[in-house]
């Protein structure tokens, strides 16, 4: 039976409980610059006098050690790999995220499952399959998608702290060099998530601009989701 908090049955053992807080998620391509925006809104959010949590994608105790491993071996398949994801997200989400928000904690998730969907789908799981792998995910309050152009991206990193292996698809084999690669995959990333954007109704926020700007931007629908909570924001025109 399917639980309206949750994409699918969400985890039917556990005993249906009210969530007094919220969980608010950021998606975007490799780059883009989540992680900056992450402290930004986190130190925002506690100056207002909120709980927060963060998490993201391989944080979990019992799966990073082996995810580590797993890409460092390039010795997985595709599949396998997505449910190595599935299982470092279950396990966030079950003993991280779920009991935060039963506290009444904000926590910021740097990408959820929609990023692991938009790789699988590039490599070439079947997307129903994988959207299906997903309905124990609780639905967020709010999802920003941070967009930026590839050329912006391929910048950031070069003078930042450069391009890898995952992040430019070379598993795939794309081109015969990092940076051929990177721009072909993160153009097909982008195609993903400007299609999950219009399925699951992602805010999308230009983030071809600098990080006070995007910042700026991002504070605009949380105030709007949370601002008969917050102590100084005020309510938005």
């Amino acid at each position: 039976m399917k639980n309206t908090n949750y994409y699918g049955a969400g985890f039917p053992y556990r005993e249906k409980q009210k969530l007094s807080g919220k969980l608010i998620v950021l998606e975007g391509s490799d780059g883009v610059g989540r992680s900056t925006q992450i402290r930004l809104l986190r130190r925002w959010l506690e100056d207002e006098g909120y709980a927060v949590s963060d998490t993201g994608l391989t944080r979990s105790g019992l799966t990073q050690p082996g995810l580590d491993a797993a890409k460092s071996g390039h010795t997985l398949g595709p599949q396998t790999m997505s449910l190595f994801y599935l299982a470092d997200f279950a396990d966030r989400l079950e003993n991280q995220i779920i009991p935060a928000l039963q506290a009444g904690f904000v926590v910021l998730s740097d990408r959820y499952f929609y990023s692991v969907i938009a790789r699988d789908i590039i490599r070439g799981i079947d997307k129903t399959w994988a959207r299906n792998l997903y309905g124990i995910a609780l639905k967020p309050d709010l999802i920003l998608y941070m967009k930026a152009s590839v050329d912006s991206l391929v910048t950031r990193l070069i003078h930042g702290r450069g391009l890898n292996y995952w992040e430019a698809g070379m598993n795939l084999y794309l081109a015969d060099n990092l940076y051929d690669s990177f721009v072909t995959y993160q153009g097909l990333l982008i195609k993903e998530f400007d299609e999950l954007a219009r399925e699951y109704n992602f805010v999308t926020v230009d983030a071809d601009r600098t990080p006070n700007e995007i910042f700026e931007t991002l504070k605009v629908p949380i105030v709007q989701l949370l601002y008969n909570r917050l102590t100084k924001a005020k309510k938005p025109s």
